[in-house]
């Protein structure tokens, strides 16, 4: 499965990395171009490529990594491409207030035929770069989304880069906990096996 990231700050450098240990190949793409990905992509060795945004949404799967005023125009140009695909939505809106929808409510209203999943948001990414393994408990990553078969997907690759997947239910369920600001965001929790 190739993995598309649109978004090349730190979450988008920090998954990137991590996915390519789980051996994914992953296009990345960013608003600055191609060339100058070329020295990361350098860094993270030959499954790493660098792309535009509509390379990297011809991926597989497709993870939305950009700051959060860049996604309306972004998700705009992209809407037909990801139409039936896996998109994942790690960003956070700024915390300014209680807004009126939830972040991933308007994502997935931007591309209504893609099928969104909300994960990789809650750690920060210095936390998510870290060892997913501590003592002999797991780093917990959150998702959620209203497809079952998504969600799976996701749960399999975050379990892949060795972290514990979490469901959290629907879009709508999980955003009142999920939002920056909210009682997951930034709670760095680890799973112990029972």
């Amino acid at each position: 499965m190739k993995i598309g990231i649109i978004g090349a700050g730190h979450i988008g450098k920090t998954l990137a990395k991590k996915l390519i240990n789980a051996a994914y190949p992953v296009i990345l793409s960013n608003s600055r171009g191609v060339e100058s990905l070329q020295p990361l992509v350098k860094e993270l060795g030959t499954l790493a490529l660098a792309g535009t945004n509509e390379d990297a949404a011809g991926s597989d799967l497709v993870i939305i990594a950009v700051r959060w005023e860049q996604i309306p125009e972004v998700l705009d140009k992209l809407k037909k491409q990801l139409a039936g695909k896996i998109v994942v939505d790690a960003s956070n809106r700024p915390n300014k207030g209680a807004p009126e929808k939830p972040s991933t409510a308007v994502v997935a209203e931007l591309i209504p035929d893609a099928m969104v999943v909300k994960a990789f948001n809650t750690l920060f990414a210095r936390t998510l770069d870290a060892e997913p393994t501590v003592n002999n408990g797991k780093r917990v990553l959150f998702l959620s989304g209203d497809q079952p078969f998504a969600k799976e997907s996701v749960a399999k690759i975050i379990t892949q880069l060795g972290f514990a997947a979490i469901d959290l239910g629907s879009l709508k369920q999980a955003a009142p906990v999920t939002e920056l600001g909210t009682a997951l965001s930034g709670l760095n929790l680890v799973s112990y096996p029972s």
